[in-house]
């Protein structure tokens, strides 16, 4: 039936060839947009109408009426307005080149505003030109992209069709533009580092690896942004971050894609504690801006809502203490590895060759907690063997500085007052490097450099990662992370063929 219909709209084209029309003309130029032209002639009371000549340009999503009177409705800048087409105004011989439009085409208008009996702003079209054939019928207006698949394949189509697709990649863009602006309100410098790396650090992942032919040697799309931010922090850039499209080569699922965004910050005099402060506030008003609100909607399986206001202060837990009110018992990394083994084993947690005390912890507590977090909720206060990135805890020298913010179950964020001695940094590398050797493929390497550059004096300081995508899901109140990417990695489909 596709095929049919492409058939058919191809012929048109080639009619109109024949006639001399270019179904692609490029001599068209709108004289406002379809939404300004909404906020402008809103006032229209019903029946009223304004002198004033407008050209407008979009794509055609309703078209009705084959008599002397056509109702269509344009589509441009995420706004909808009703085209008034009469034979009246148009005359016969251009009415008939109307009724050959097609769903999906863009065209481009020229007429007066105008608001019908019932006060629907509409359009009174003088003239229509054809700017572009849509070929390939739209989605049935009332089914839309049933197929899920389909819809991430082709999204462009869904986005033609299906609304709350495209509300959400509003609500990122805003979100995203709200942050922009708060942290440069802040001070904050917004830099570029680079995408390939000679080492692996900075974070726990299996990497994308390529080979650079001119060099000779292997590199690494980057799994973060940090170590380098760090630096710009030695340099003097004492408030940076950086939007960064960042690559880990693990598998699919609702809340993993293999490339992604995150946002990551990192400020000079400060500690965790700060940096649970900003993050709080950074959320929150990304929510509003972006929603209107600082109060966002959670829909679980099962199709029940949890409402959650976000200018409310965050809980804030240490890690022992949430794994202590689900066992009943305390567990510290000073239990030893036998000891913490065994709670593992008994609470169904797999232990991995290469895990330490501070493993079996985080082990317990993804297993136990993380999955009931629901409120946002800062947990703190790690096993030092589990962050090698991060100062040891000023009160517990097994633990570290770290947090990571949950809701939901998933991770929003991650933070820790930054080690800025050069030897501990070193040491905690070379720890990272057994583990590797271990069998962790997801431990780091040692990012020699990096030291050097701590040597030159790295200030007291935090730093933020937050997982841009995740955080967006929040807000649009979608459940899978690839409704907030707009084109997100999927196995090959079917290639056009006809």
């Amino acid at each position: 039936m596709e095929n049919e219909i492409r058939q058919q709209r191809l012929d048109k084209i080639n009619e109109l060839e024949q006639r001399g029309i270019n179904p692609y003309p490029v001599d068209f130029v709108p004289t406002t947009s379809v939404k300004d032209f909404v906020d402008k002639f809103s006032y229209l009371e019903a029946g009223g109408e304004d002198s004033t000549e407008i050209k407008l340009g979009g794509r055609v999503m309703l078209f009705r009426g084959q008599g002397k009177l056509i109702f269509a409705q344009l589509f441009g800048q995420q706004t909808k307005v009703q085209l008034f087409i009469s034979e009246a105004i148009t005359g016969q011989e251009h009415m008939d080149f109307i009724k050959t439009i097609d769903l999906g085409d863009w065209v481009g208008v020229e007429g007066t505003p105008m608001s019908t009996k019932k006060g629907e702003l509409s359009l009174k079209v003088k003239t229509l030109t054809l700017l572009s054939k849509c070929l390939r019928p739209l989605p049935d207006k009332w089914s839309g992209m049933s197929d899920v698949d389909q819809r991430f394949r082709q999204r462009e189509v869904d986005l033609i069709v299906n609304e709350e697709s495209r509300k959400a990649f509003e609500i990122r863009h805003k979100a995203i533009q709200s942050i922009r602006e708060l942290l440069n309100e802040k001070d904050f410098i917004e830099v570029e580092t680079p995408v390939f790396h000679h080492e692996l650090g900075g974070a726990s992942a299996k990497p994308f690896t390529t080979h650079h032919e001119a060099l000779g040697i292997d590199l690494y799309l980057r799994i973060q942004v940090e170590l380098y931010l760090k630096r710009c922090v030695v340099g003097g850039i004492e408030r940076v971050y950086e939007f960064a499209r960042t690559f880990r080569n693990e598998g699919l699922s609702t809340r993993h894609n293999p490339e992604f965004t995150m946002l990551e910050f990192y400020q000079a005099f400060s500690d965790y504690n700060d940096m649970m402060d900003l993050t709080e506030i950074i959320i929150n008003t990304a929510a509003v801006k972006a929603t209107g609100s600082s109060i966002i909607k959670i829909t679980n399986a099962d199709g029940e809502q949890t409402e959650i206001d976000l200018s409310k202060s965050f809980k804030r837990l240490p890690m022992l203490d949430s794994i202590e009110q689900v066992l009943g018992t305390r567990v510290h990394p000073s239990d030893g590895l036998e000891k913490l083994t065994k709670i593992c084993e008994e609470n169904k947690v797999k232990v991995e060759p290469f895990w330490t005390p501070g493993h079996c912890i985080l082990g317990l507590y993804e297993e136990l907690v993380e999955p009931n977090i629901v409120e946002p909720t800062f947990i703190t206060d790690y096993p030092k063997d589990t962050s090698p990135l991060t100062k040891i805890h000023r009160d517990d020298p097994e633990l570290v500085e770290r947090f990571e913010l949950f809701m939901d179950g998933k991770e929003i964020a991650n933070g820790y007052t930054e080690i800025n001695d050069p030897i501990d940094q070193l040491e905690r590398f070379e720890d990272q490097l057994k583990e590797k050797l271990a069998g962790n493929d997801e431990a780091g390497t040692i990012d020699y450099d990096f030291i050097r550059a701590l040597e030159y004096g790295f200030p007291p300081c935090g730093g933020v990662g937050i997982g841009i995508d995740r955080m967006v899901m929040f807000l649009a109140n979608v459940q899978a992370i690839r409704e907030v990417l707009l084109f997100p990695t999927m196995r090959p489909g079917e290639s056009l063929t006809n």
